[in-house]
């Protein structure tokens, strides 16, 4: 080949073999390349034979599975290379489904799948176009017509919901302040008589059974309006309508077990609560160690004698009907199980002899009920097991399915419904508290925080409306509901921590006046609830989305247990070919910074859907190395597993977020929101590349390390955008109101929010009557001073009305009103710190 051809063909032979990698190509057509490079190269005769034999072995499955892959499968086994599933573990991966974090593993995401995903819109929206996920746009009215789509995906009707919020949940809201609850150490009595009159405790028991029938969506309003007056009433109704008797009835029970138990639950009638932890089985609650035992009784019968110790059980010291998780065994066979037949459910009545519920925890002075109980040789029949005889042993896969689904719907309700309230507190008092003669949210140090509070707020709404759609699809996204329950508890800590730094003194002294203490002290309580935060991040997110949702792993597992090499092989070879795929994608998207990829939308956030395709092709490539680097060992990799679950977490919450603004009609007021939570999610996403680049012992990690840092995915969001944030939350109107949508907000200025939005409304009118003031201050028509304190003197020089004195005098009392905290007499202060908790009357 002379020089010119060459010069014409090396060009053309490595755009094809940087465009099949970028594509993933076939096989078959790899080998077409070689033999065209081969050709070019012109190559010996013995060096067409070799390849010919190569690729006829290659691409002939039957040739390859004996020759090739048979010796593959032996250096797995002896290397280790995948990891082991116990039954338990397979139990936990299988409970659920895959569902968009398959996207994310595959590196190659269908974008417009993400963007077609189900989103209900709450907030009316009636002179908006709307996407909801069909493909097409709909005014809001015509989504409440009882014959839409919409109305079908959610048969309770979203005017229900709305009636719902409006009347029962405000009624419950309007009946006792966080303060009260907190001083008095429980629900007053009437308000647990209301939850029972309105079924509060039945909300996800179908109507048949004298529930309320309600979708995930009405339930999640729910909790996210509650969350937002108090964290006892979330974690009272959450129980019950989430992990506990009903639940786990309604999925597995005998028909018996439901018709008896279910009206009895809705009514109230029956309190509820499920007990799993024990002292030495938390997150790892397979290794639960209470037992029962089968045994035959004089009567002929069959029974069970449990003993059990658990705790932090919510709701056990008033519980009427217990769920208990306990490893059984059957010494005689008199199931036909075997002797260890494996950790089951069973509903215990707590006035049966030997159950113990005389004691409560103090879950950080948070006055729900939380307990501990013991069972002492406690004798129930059979049939109390859920789901009868034919589901002992099947208590493990029941847990896994039942928490999963918990997690993504009660912990993203209650933590957004308080990410919330943090933000429209913090927006109100920073534009009513003032220092140095200026409103502190003005102050570019307080701007940061208002920021992230607000930011991140509109994130969290977006994957909590994102993830509950799917849920009442018919989805089950175990490791999606893992993440939910991640990273929603730690952004509500995140923002209430924020929050209190902005109140600052007024955060810190409880009292009626306070907004946010109690929700502070309350915030640890989600972060140890069904799995400990450090594990579910480290263990449970990635630990199992690796296996589960990646596109191979679990099916060549699977096939190796099975000792299918006609399956491995067609797996494996898949497997290797995306490995290859992503390596060219991430190289070529980190190139072009994304724009290689094509987005389904144009406009200002098109950028964001091509850096999705980056990181997810990214993260999909980094996996398999990891998965090729560690093997069956990458579990125990604790640092690097929580990273890379850092990575697919934030990838998740980009996605929704993208969704809501699809879905809300492209708002161009929300783009600040949208942009500052895009850009905070990139920039999460490139300090966990940068930690697994820079903390995993591969070959020539360090040049990609050094080179992600000199073309990151993202940086942290610019400080002038963060402004824009702040001044949305201190603004009155509907983007405040949207942003905020749904939590309570009491009309009596004596209340404390009251008291707050009728002094930040106040502050709002009255500030162009100040800006008159200092206007003439500067044109040396008034002396020096504060312009508060030169009212008379402007009025008396013709530069503000009477009208406009009487509104700066309102404003001025309700703003000093409204910065005040709660003291007490040494009496008093004695008094309600050691309140004696009453049980509600209808327990009593």
């Amino acid at each position: 080949m002379n020089i010119f051809q060459s010069t014409i063909t090396i060009p053309i032979l490595i755009f094809l073999l940087t465009l099949f990698g970028y594509l993933g190509v076939p096989l078959w057509l790899w080998s077409v390349y070689v033999a065209a490079v081969l050709g070019v190269c012109q190559a010996p005769l013995w060096g067409w034979i070799t390849f010919g034999i190569i690729a006829l072995v290659f691409n002939i499955p039957q040739l390859r599975q004996r020759l090739v892959t048979a010796y593959i499968v032996k250096a797995i086994a002896r290397l280790k290379l995948l990891p082991k599933i116990s039954a338990t573990e397979r139990e936990a991966i299988e409970a659920g489904n895959v569902w968009v974090d398959g996207e994310f593993f595959s590196g190659k995401p269908n974008l417009q799948r993400l963007l077609n995903e189900p989103y209900p819109l709450i907030f009316s929206m009636l002179d908006k176009k709307i996407d909801v996920g069909d493909g097409e746009k709909h005014n809001n009215s015509e989504l409440l017509t009882p014959n839409s789509e919409y109305a079908k995906r959610y048969p309770l009707g979203l005017n229900q919901i709305r009636s719902f919020l409006d009347n029962q949940v405000e009624t419950v809201c309007q009946m006792a302040t966080d303060w009260e609850i907190h001083v008095r150490q429980d629900l007053p009595p009437e308000v647990w008589d209301y939850l029972r009159q309105e079924r509060f405790f039945g909300m996800m028991i179908p109507v048949e059974y004298g529930g309320l029938g309600f979708s995930n969506l009405a339930y999640s309003q729910v909790m996210n309006k509650l969350a937002s007056r108090s964290f006892t009433h979330t974690a009272t109704v959450g129980v019950t309508n989430s992990l506990g008797p009903a639940k786990l009835l309604l999925r597995y029970g005998t028909q018996a077990q439901k018709d008896y138990y279910l009206p009895r639950l809705a009514r109230g009638e029956e309190i509820p609560c499920f007990a799993l932890t024990e002292p030495n089985a938390g997150s790892d609650a397979g290794s639960i160690v209470s037992q029962g035992v089968v045994f035959k009784g004089e009567d002929g019968q069959l029974y069970l004698r449990l003993n059990w110790e658990k705790r932090y059980i919510t709701l056990a010291t008033i519980a009427t009907l217990m769920g208990l998780a306990f490893r059984l065994r059957d010494p005689d066979n008199l199931l036909g199980k075997g002797e260890d037949v494996g950790i089951t459910c069973a509903l215990i009545h707590t006035d049966t002899p030997g159950v113990i519920i005389n004691r409560r925890h103090d879950p950080m002075g948070v006055p729900f009920y939380n307990s501990p109980t013991i069972g002492k040789d406690v004798v129930v029949p059979i049939d109390q097991i859920i789901g009868g005889v034919e589901q002992a042993g099947q208590g493990w896969k029941m847990l896994m399915q039942s928490l999963a689904a918990g997690r993504g719907i009660s912990f993203p309700a209650t933590c957004t419904g308080i990410a919330k309230l943090v933000t429209r507190v913090t927006g109100a008092y920073a534009r009513v508290r003032k220092q140095f003669g200026l409103n502190i949210g003005r102050f570019a140090g307080v701007e940061e925080p208002l920021a992230r509070i607000g930011g991140l707020t509109y994130l969290m709404e977006a994957a909590r409306l994102y993830t509950v759609a799917a849920v009442d699809r018919g989805e089950q996204p175990a490791v999606i509901s893992a993440i939910a329950k991640y990273n929603f508890t730690e952004l509500s800590r995140q923002i209430i921590n924020d929050g209190m730094d902005i109140m600052g003194g007024a955060g810190i002294c409880r009292g009626e006046r306070n907004l946010l203490a109690n929700i502070y002290s309350a915030t640890p309580i989600p972060i140890t609830v069904e799995g400990a935060n450090i594990l579910t991040r480290t263990m449970i997110i990635f630990g199992q989305g690796a296996i589960r949702s990646h596109p191979y792993v679990y099916r060549e597992i699977d096939a190796l247990n099975q000792n299918n090499i006609k399956a491995f092989d067609r797996f494996f070879w898949q497997h290797l070919g995306s490995i290859v795929r992503n390596f060219f994608r991430t190289v070529l998207l980190s190139l072009s910074r994304g724009y290689l990829a094509r987005s389904p939308v144009s406009g200002t956030t098109a950028k964001y859907y091509r850096k999705l395709a980056w990181a997810s092709a990214s993260f999909a490539w980094l996996t398999d190395l990891a998965l090729i680097r560690y093997g069956g060992s990458l579990k125990r990799q604790e640092k690097l597993t929580g990273r890379f679950a850092d990575i697919l977490s934030w990838m998740y919450l980009a996605t929704a977020t993208l969704r809501r603004f699809e879905a809300e009609g492209r708002n161009a007021e929300d783009l600040p929101l949208v942009n500052w939570s895009m850009q905070y999610a990139f920039a999460r996403m490139q300090q966990g590349f940068e930690g697994i680049l820079n903390n995993m012992p591969v070959p020539l990690f360090g040049i990609f390390a050094s080179w992600w840092r000199f073309n990151p995915l993202g940086k942290m969001p610019a400080d002038k955008l963060g402004s824009k944030i702040a001044r949305i939350m201190q603004t009155p109107g509907t983007q405040r109101d949207r942003l905020t949508a749904d939590i309570y907000l009491p009309t009596n200025p004596q209340e404390a929010l009251g008291r707050l939005e009728n002094a930040f409304l106040l502050a709002v009118k009255s500030e162009s009557i100040l800006k008159k003031i200092k206007s003439a201050i500067a044109q040396d028509k008034l002396p020096q001073g504060q312009p508060t304190a030169l009212v008379r003197h402007a009025l008396e020089a013709g530069i503000i009305s009477l009208d406009e004195v009487e509104l700066l005098t309102q404003a001025e009392l309700a703003r000093n009103d409204a910065i005040q905290v709660d003291s007490f007499t040494i009496e008093e202060y004695q008094k309600h710190s050691v309140v004696e908790p009453k049980l509600p009357k209808v327990l009593s």
